[in-house]
């Protein structure tokens, strides 16, 4: 049966890719593009000739699944074709098997240690084993696969390229096979990955920040034939509501049976680096959004906390609501920024806004790493007037409604 439908998913994508081609001279001429000047920066900085996003803090100069698909959002953003048709080819040539259709992407690529090499099969002309690059870990991270799918989707749907729409619906589906759970009490959920989140029979690992309405809501829309979509737009906003007792959100957590959400025992139910992201995509929501006020309402802690410090704290004991002794990075401010706009607090906004720039500055050549740029892009892009989405959670770019004005 798996092969019959792999075969299917194969005739599909190339049926689509077909009409593609056949349509392309009637294809309208596409939009210019809006000016953004952190896109351009991320682009020269992090991204290869090839179309692979670089870590380059990294001691393996890795790439993860996230930053692809990250990259594959914003290059739609801008309106760059060439660099997100660069984005997904890397991706499927080098995470995903060359066929993301059968495969979805492992989550981390980058240098290989010797022993990680003579377990891949990788040796020099000499038979040792080649510490050379491939896939470092092949589990593949949900988040990630829901944003390329999502990034297909409206890639599709923008640019009329029924190649992108196929493929990201037989995507969609194979996240839903794998990469999902019905969870008693609770329904069916998403989960962060394939393999290693479920701890008993009982039991699972959740994260908060996978879940971002507007992706699930847009999957849902996409493939109204998977009612599973719809139902997961319920779960996904219990996930984020129901596990923020002091008002910041975990990184992790854990699902019991019976029992509800639990803290998260391997990270003592930190808020950190993960769950930064949950007021990032609370922010954007689009204004009538029927979870929006009960999201903007849960988070208000983080709010206050960074109205009188004036900066979001690096981590936090989400159950006690005792800060660590560092403040986020500039990464951190411009993922509060869209929030802080959201709950009407525009001055507390444009700071955050002023402190990312101004950290940034301080960085070796006024460059941010990966994660402070992949969080610029979305908090300072989504202030700046780049993007927004829609009720349904379709993507709003400006170069389709009207560039910013600068």
């Amino acid at each position: 049966m798996r092969r019959m439908l792999t075969g299917l998913g194969r005739w599909l994508a190339a049926g689509a890719l077909a009409c593609a081609s056949l349509a392309a001279a009637a294809a309208p001429t596409p939009a210019p593009a809006c000016k953004w000047a952190d896109w351009e920066a991320f682009r020269q900085h992090l991204m290869s000739a090839d179309g692979r996003v670089i870590d380059r803090s990294s001691d393996k100069q890795a790439t993860v699944s996230e930053g692809q698909a990250y990259g594959l959002f914003f290059a739609l953003v801008a309106n760059d074709r060439a660099s997100f048709d660069k984005l997904l080819a890397w991706t499927e040539n080098n995470l995903a098997q060359g066929d993301l259709v059968s495969h979805l992407p492992a989550w981390i690529w980058g240098r290989l240690t010797p022993e990680q090499a003579a377990s891949a099969g990788h040796a020099d002309n000499r038979g040792n084993p080649d510490s050379g690059w491939g896939v470092i870990d092949s589990n593949p991270a949900s988040d990630a696969d829901l944003w390329i799918a999502y990034a297909l989707l409206e890639a599709g749907r923008l640019w009329q390229e029924r190649r992108f729409t196929a493929l990201g619906t037989l995507l969609a589906r194979r996240i839903l096979r794998e990469e999902t759970a019905v969870l008693p009490g609770l329904g069916r959920t998403v989960l962060p990955g394939p393999q290693g989140f479920r701890l008993g029979d009982k039991r699972w690992r959740l994260n908060p920040s996978y879940v971002p309405l507007q992706v699930m809501r847009r999957l849902a829309a996409a493939l109204p034939e998977e009612p599973a979509w719809q139902q997961m737009i319920g779960t996904s906003a219990r996930l984020m509501l129901d596990t923020a007792p002091r008002g910041f959100s975990p990184d992790w957590v854990e699902y019991e049976a019976g029992r509800g959400f639990l803290p998260d025992t391997a990270t003592r139910a930190e808020s950190a680096y993960n769950a930064i992201r949950v007021y990032l995509w609370a922010g954007t929501l689009a204004a009538d959004e029927p979870q929006r006020a009960a999201l903007l309402s849960t988070f208000a802690p983080l709010a206050d906390y960074v109205a009188a410090r004036g900066y979001p704290p690096e981590r936090i004991d989400t159950q006690t609501g005792q800060p660590g002794p560092n403040a986020g990075n500039g990464g951190f401010s411009a993922a509060v920024a869209p929030y802080l706009a959201a709950l009407g607090r525009a001055d507390q906004a444009a700071a955050q806004a002023r402190r990312t720039r101004e950290l940034a500055l301080r960085e070796p050549g006024g460059q941010a790493g990966y994660y402070t740029q992949v969080l610029t892009l979305f908090g300072l892009g989504y202030l700046e007037g780049q993007y927004r989405f829609a009720r349904d959670g379709a993507l709003l770019p400006a170069w389709k409604t009207g560039c910013p004005a600068r």
